[in-house]
């Protein structure tokens, strides 16, 4: 299955990817349906399962639930029309998605979370029923939220298969490992980012390329700016105060001072991913990087790379998104990139992977220097665990990423000391991280139910 860089970017709201866009996705998707049905329904109910309950609501996944029955999409969102919104269907008890009738739906009541009963297909999973004047459901679907925004039905996760996986690709460069895509790139003579835009031009012009591209990073330097102008307390009841800040209003001050250390440079990556970070927990718009979690690392990376790497020109931020997209495809494609199903070394461990390749490459790194890059990236975060205290994206999310931009920028730096040459390829970290998040325990995937969540004090 291709992957495009706008499935591995998305535009999107704040916190989660898999927890607030995915359940608001799936919502649209439901509420399409129900348009497409031969049905009048007059009431709408939902159930929350898995991960999407144990943690929905630092999360806000019911928010997100909500909204989304009520119409409300992640690319189109306008936070001051979700605020009114939400008043009136918490007064009302009744929404009225576009081009649907009115119909009843309590927050209190038919918005469920259901603690006791997982459902197979992924630990992120919801059920959306659309009901009768009595009550009886009429229709009813159960959807996955896969990571990264990224949602499937119960019917698609079981269509899922290794024969549709290996099926022709339309594209002109299919790699599906970092194996194939180094030996395309061999063949071809060309890069990684050249291979990805051409893959892209089967489904969009080069205007539309281009277009789409300057509007993600568009939105990643308005969200650093954002974040590092934003000051008080993070929503949700941790009372995590944004640094983000004091931090870069205390690097300012200390720019061209000959007192001050070279590992400052560290200081001026983790801000600008905190920044992000800070932003998405405060329910901000992001862009899935390649989750919402993680969405600090890569522009971050872009950030320093630009204001502090001499001869870093934007005309190459194209080139480093595709970079990344091609290797976040892969880390999606054979392992994961939800924090849910394999921890968070599938969130910013992928992100620090993405992040690094896409360094290499602005930086003349040639495709197996790309590679290298990315895998040693990754490698570092192997066994991370997912586990936000409180089920908020703040402890220890926000931090994490700007060592993980750290990691990133480092793994870049020691890939081009080298000629890409090394002994464990990305393909076998994939793998790895793929083997890891099948074998750790459930409490450390995204349900607050171990590690840092259980140990320290949340209220």
């Amino acid at each position: 299955m291709f992957l495009s860089v706008f499935d591995i970017f998305k535009v999107g709201i704040g916190p989660s990817s898999s927890h607030t866009m995915g359940p608001m996705v799936a919502a649209g998707r439901f509420l399409e349906m129900l348009r497409a049905s031969p049905f009048n329904p007059k009431g709408l109910k939902a159930s929350l399962h898995g991960s999407l309950a144990f943690t929905g609501v630092g999360h806000a996944t019911d928010r997100a639930t909500i909204l989304g029955l009520a119409g409300f999409l992640p690319d189109t969102y306008d936070n001051d029309k979700a605020e009114a919104a939400l008043t009136e269907i918490r007064a009302t008890k009744r929404v009225t998605p576009p081009n649907l009738p009115e119909m009843t739906f309590d927050p209190a009541s038919d918005l469920v979370f259901d603690y006791d009963r997982p459902l197979p297909g992924h630990a992120n999973a919801m059920i959306l029923m659309a009901t009768d004047a009595q009550g009886d459901v009429l229709m009813q679907e159960v959807f996955y939220s896969i990571g990264g925004g990224f949602v499937v039905t119960e019917d698609e996760m079981n269509a899922i298969s290794p024969d549709k996986a290996n099926a022709p690709s339309p594209v002109p460069y299919p790699f599906r490992s970092a194996a194939e895509m180094l030996e395309m790139a061999a063949k071809s003579g060309r890069t990684v980012a050249q291979m990805k835009r051409l893959n892209e031009r089967v489904f969009r012009s080069e205007a539309e390329i281009d277009a789409g591209l300057s509007r993600l990073w568009e939105v990643m330097s308005s969200c650093i700016d954002r974040g590092l102008d934003g000051t008080g307390i993070l929503p949700g009841g941790l009372n995590v105060r944004r640094r983000a800040h004091g931090i870069h209003e205390a690097l300012k001050a200390e720019r061209g001072m000959n007192l001050t250390a070279p590992h400052v440079v560290n200081d001026w990556m983790s801000v600008y991913a905190m920044a992000v970070n800070e932003e998405n927990a405060a329910g901000g718009q992001v862009v899935t990087a390649p989750t919402n979690g993680a969405a600090g690392v890569v522009p971050a990376v872009i950030r320093y790379w630009l204001d502090h790497v001499p001869g870093a020109t934007p005309s190459r931020i194209p080139d480093f998104l595709l970079t990344a997209a091609a290797v976040g495809g892969l880390c999606k494609t054979n392992a994961s990139i939800s924090g849910a199903e394999c921890g968070c070394q599938a969130e910013v461990g992928s992100a620090a992977a993405m992040a690094a390749a896409g360094l290499a490459a602005v930086l003349g790194g040639t495709p197996e220097q790309v590679e290298n890059a990315a895998e040693i990236a990754l490698e570092h975060h192997l066994g991370m665990t997912c586990d936000p205290v409180k089920g908020l994206v703040q402890v220890p999310c926000i931090e994490r990423n700007g060592l993980g931009a750290i990691k990133a920028v480092s793994a870049a730096s020691l890939a081009l000391r080298g000629d890409g040459k090394h002994l464990v390829s990305l393909d076998a970290c994939i793998e790895t991280m793929r083997q890891t998040g099948r074998d750790m325990h459930e409490k450390y995937k995204e349900t607050s139910l171990g590690g840092l969540a259980v140990n320290v004090p949340n209220c």
